[in-house]
Parts: C-alpha cells; structure tokens; sequence
C-alpha cells in the first residue's frame, strides 16, 4: 500500500518532470521539491504563527499551570480564557510527521529510478504508469557534476550542506521571543528548552543519515531547507508587520470630533445652564 500510494506517485512524478525538463535529473529534484513545499506551505505557515503566538503567551500559561497545577479543569478554562489551545503544541511535530512518508519514499523513488541492473529496469518498468513512455527516458542520467545522483557524496559536500541549511531553518523558525529568552539562559520553560535542543539536534540527525543517503535525496533536503529558509524570513516579516500594525492601533489617538458631536456638546452645555461637557466624555 505504502508503494502504491507514496512511492509509486513520486517515481512518475520524477520520471515526468525529468522527461519535460530535457532529461536532467536534479531539476525534476528541484521541480519536486518546490512542488511538495507548495502543497505543504499552508500547514508550515500556520505551525510557524502557532508556535509564535504560543512563545508570547507563554508568561500567562507559566502562571495557569503553577497557580492550578492540582486543578486541571481549571487549568484548561483559563486556558480557553486566553486563547490558549495545548493541543496546538502538537502541530509542531505535524509537519516532521508529514516528512518522514516523503523522505522514506523519495528513497525508494531514487533507487528505483536511477537502478542500472536488468532487475532493477525491470522494476522500472512495473511501477510507471501507462501513459508515460520509457523508451527515450532510459537509462536515467545520474551524474552531476561529481556526483552519483544514486550514490552516497564521497567527498561529503552534501552532508554538511543538508546540516548547515537545515540548522540556520530551525534557528529561523525559533520564535524570535523563545530565542531571546535562550540568549539570557532563560530554560525554565520546557517548551523552549526542547527546541533550543531540537534545532541542533536534528540538522545533525540528517546531515549524519546524509553520508549513507543517495545524493539525489541529499539535494532534495539541501532545497528543502533553501526554501524554508525564505519561507522563515518571510514568516517573520509578516509577523513584525503584524505587530507593528498593533502597536500603531493601541497608540493612534481618538479622531477629532464631528460636527455632530460638536452640536451635541452644545445642546448638553445649554441645557445644564452653560457649564462646559467634554467631547471624549460623549464619545
């Protein structure tokens, strides 16, 4: 079922993109990869204001869950109180979740697209879809540059690239007050501790699976990571935006009275024999 529905999807998906773009392998990993952020791009966005808008909040929820640590249903009212959802910590995981069916698959995809023995042509074979022609397609072009898009990076180029790509996208999707906080040696919020562990903690998890990962799925993560990195600054713009309409709301002064409100202040002023009514007290 996992080959039907996850991998068989990305071998087409790549031997088409690899067809249209003139038989170049590491642009339909690019196509791919832009293609997948794509579908994804709604479910990151709204895990990355999620995390944000949970850092801000993070005094009031410190202060709920010490002041009702042995009351939890009270816990959650003032919780519901603030706007405040704990399940909304797990769509942090959610899109890693979503990743990991994609990163097993593309595996697949590049051993069986890429195969040069007469087994693994013949597997080739069995999985594309019926309106998609092989005869121009084969063999598949695995080189670039020094690479064997198949093979491991024997001079771990790649490796280190997936690492420092995928460390500058956690540090970019740290919330920028969590990473503040971090800087001060603020831990005593285990929330924040986790992902200051996690944004070194995986970038060296994948840059270490990169050594013995095929180089055409190293480049999928080098692009994956490039995209979210334009995607984290982008995040982070919308938000200081975001703020600093806030700010300019809280402090715009109230607009001057109207004309009508000008009669109605005279009207009050002579009929309590003169004495002066403030604009702001009849708006």
């Amino acid at each position: 079922m996992f080959d039907t529905f996850i991998v068989d999807p990305m071998i087409n998906a790549l031997l088409m993109f690899y067809d249209f773009l003139g038989n170049n392998y590491v642009l339909a990993i690019a196509v791919f990869t832009i293609v997948i952020r794509l579908i994804t791009l709604p479910l990151n966005i709204r895990q990355q204001k999620s995390m944000q808008q949970t850092q801000e909040m993070q005094p009031q929820i410190q202060a709920i869950q010490k002041k009702y640590k042995d009351n939890p249903q009270r816990m959650l009212e003032e919780f519901k109180k603030i706007g405040y959802n704990p399940t909304d910590s797990l769509m942090g995981c959610l899109p890693l979740l979503i990743q990991m069916p994609i990163l097993f698959g593309l595996y697949r995809a590049i051993i069986v697209t890429l195969g040069s023995t007469p087994q693994s042509l013949f597997e080739l074979t069995q999985r594309t879809y019926s309106f998609l022609d092989l005869t121009p397609l084969l063999p598949v072009a695995n080189k670039f540059l020094w690479l064997n898009l198949g093979q491991p990076d024997p001079i771990f180029v790649l490796p280190v690239l997936v690492f420092g790509t995928m460390w500058l996208q956690q540090k970019l999707l740290t919330p920028q007050t969590q990473a503040s906080n971090n800087k001060k040696g603020k831990d005593d919020n285990p929330a924040a501790a986790m992902s200051k562990s996690m944004q070194t903690t995986m970038p060296l998890m994948f840059g270490f699976f990169s050594l013995s990962f095929p180089s055409g799925l190293s480049i999928y993560f080098v692009l994956a990571n490039v995209i979210g990195i334009g995607q984290g600054y982008y995040t982070r713009y919308i938000t200081k935006k975001e703020k600093e309409q806030k700010a300019a709301a809280k402090q715009s002064p109230l607009p001057p009275p109207s004309s009508a409100d000008k009669a109605i202040a005279e009207s009050a002023a002579t009929a309590s024999g003169g004495s002066s009514v403030s604009y702001t007290h009849l708006r």
